[in-house]
C-alpha cells in the first residue's frame, strides 16, 4: 500500500504503533512471566479487532494465557481511582495527535453516548445513567465525548464517564480541560439541543467558547394576542430566515445569545417536497443562514466516530465499569490510529496542500491486520477445531 511518496504500511508497524502506544500509557504491568503487559494489550487488541470478547480471544490463541489471568492483570494493573483511570485513558488517547492538531484551532463536536446495560450495578446505583427506555432499558453506561468533526481529522480528544448524579455542566467542563490540556484549540463547539440550557450557554460564553447548537422550545404555548406571544423563542420561530437576539432565563441564569433562522428542504414518504424552519442558538459565530446550517451539519460526523467506536468495542458482560471504560476508549484508540496513519503516511503532498485518501486503508481492514498480526505472535498455526470427549 503506497502514497505518491511512495510509503508503505504493513499490518507489522500497524500492529506495533497500537502495542506502543498502550504500552507507553503504563496502564498495567507484566502480571506474572506468562501475563506480561504486553501480551495481555495483544488479547485485547484481537478481542477488539475481532469484535468478540476476551473469553473468546484467549480461547482462540493456542499461547494465550487464560481469561481470568487476563482480566487479573487487566483489574490489578488499572489504577483504582476511576478520575486517575480516566486521566491516564485520555493521556493515551493524546499519543497519536499529529502536529497539525495544536497548531491551529478546530471545530469539535461535544455529545453524550448512551450503551445499553441490563446488568446491575458493580457497586452504587449512580454507576448507570437513566435516560429514556431504549432496547429494551432504561439504564446505561453513558459516555461523554469531544472529537474534531474536520473530515479526516475525526479525532476523539476527551471521554469521559457520565455518572447518574453528575449534572451536564461538570462533564462539560472535564472534557473542556482534558482538550486545553493536550493544547488544542476550539474553533468553534458544535453540540446537541440537548445541550441548550441555560447553565451550558453561561459556561461557554465565560470560556469565551463560541457555540452553535439547536434551539428546543419548551414549555406550553402561549395564548394568541398576548404579550408573551410577541416575545422569546415562539415568537422568533415565526418569524423570517435571519438573526435575532434573545435572552433566557432559567433559575438565576440570564444568558444573551444569538438566534438564527434558517430553513431545510426534504422529501418526505411520499417523496413530497417539504420545508423546515430550523433555529440554532449562536454566540461568536456569524454567516448567511444557509452557512450556519451548513456548518452545523458537520456535527454529525461525531456520530461517524461513535459508529467506528462500535467495530472496535470488545464484547463484555463485565460489571466493572472501569474496564467497561477501558474497552470504549481502547476503541476510540484505534479509530484515532487510522486517523493518524492516514494523515502522517497516505495522505498525498504537494506542497502545503495535503489531500487525504481515506479509501487507500478501511477501518476494517485496519482491525484485520491487527487481528492477524496477533494471531501470528500467539497461536500455533493449527487449524481451529473443537475435541469431544468420550
Amino acid at each position: 500500500m503506497r502514497s505518491r511518496t511512495n510509503y508503505r504500511v504493513s499490518r507489522t508497524q500497524v500492529h506495533q504503533w497500537a502495542l506502543q502506544w498502550l504500552l507507553d500509557a503504563e496502564l498495567i504491568k507484566d502480571h506474572g512471566w506468562l501475563c506480561t503487559a504486553a501480551t495481555v494489550w495483544n488479547i485485547v487488541l484481537r478481542a477488539a479487532a475481532r469484535l468478540t470478547s476476551v473469553f473468546a480471544a484467549c480461547r482462540d490463541l493456542a499461547h494465550a494465557p487464560s481469561q481470568q489471568a487476563v482480566f487479573n492483570a487487566l483489574t490489578d494493573g488499572l489504577p483504582r481511582t476511576l478520575s486517575v483511570l480516566e486521566r491516564r485513558l485520555n493521556e493515551a488517547l493524546q499519543v497519536p495527535l499529529p502536529r497539525c492538531l495544536r497548531r491551529r484551532a478546530w471545530q469539535l463536536a461535544v455529545d453524550w453516548h448512551l450503551l445499553p446495560y441490563y446488568g446491575q450495578p458493580q457497586r452504587s446505583r449512580n454507576e448507570l445513567f437513566r435516560s429514556k427506555q431504549q432496547r429494551g432499558t432504561t439504564r446505561f453506561h453513558a459516555y461523554a465525548t469531544a472529537c474534531v468533526v474536520v473530515h479526516g481529522y475525526r479525532y476523539t480528544l476527551a471521554v469521559a464517564w457520565v455518572r447518574q448524579h453528575e449534572s451536564m455542566v461538570a462533564v462539560t467542563q472535564r472534557l473542556l480541560a482534558y482538550v486545553r490540556k493536550m493544547g488544542v484549540k476550539i474553533k468553534c463547539l458544535l453540540l446537541d439541543r440537548a445541550f441548550f440550557t441555560a447553565a451550558i450557554l453561561d459556561l461557554l460564553q465565560a470560556e469565551k467558547i463560541p457555540y452553535l447548537m439547536p434551539v428546543l422550545l419548551r414549555g406550553p404555548r402561549p395564548k394568541k394576542n398576548s404579550n408573551a406571544a410577541k416575545k422569546g423563542l415562539r415568537w422568533i420561530a415565526r418569524q423570517k430566515a435571519g438573526w435575532y437576539r434573545h435572552t433566557m432565563t432559567q433559575g438565576s441564569n440570564d444568558v444573551t445569545f444569538s438566534v438564527c433562522v434558517s430553513y431545510r428542504t426534504y422529501r418526505d414518504k411520499k417523496h413530497k417536497r417539504k420545508k423546515q424552519k430550523l433555529l440554532f442558538a449562536a454566540w461568536r459565530v456569524r454567516g448567511e443562514p444557509t452557512e450556519i446550517r451548513e456548518r452545523y451539519r458537520k456535527r454529525f460526523g461525531i456520530e461517524t466516530s461513535y459508529r467506528q467506536m462500535h467495530q472496535a468495542r470488545i464484547y463484555t458482560c463485565t460489571r466493572n465499569p472501569h474496564l467497561r471504560l477501558l474497552f470504549v476508549v481502547l476503541a476510540f484508540l484505534v479509530r484515532n490510529l487510522w486517523a493518524w496513519i492516514h494523515a502522517t503516511h497516505l495522505a498525498d503532498r504537494d506542497g502545503e496542500t495535503i489531500t487525504l485518501r481515506l479509501e487507500r486503508l478501511r477501518f476494517k481492514q485496519l482491525l484485520n491486520w491487527i487481528a492477524q498480526e496477533v494471531e501470528a505472535i500467539l497461536h500455533d498455526g493449527s487449524i481451529p477445531c473443537v475435541d469431544l470427549e468420550t
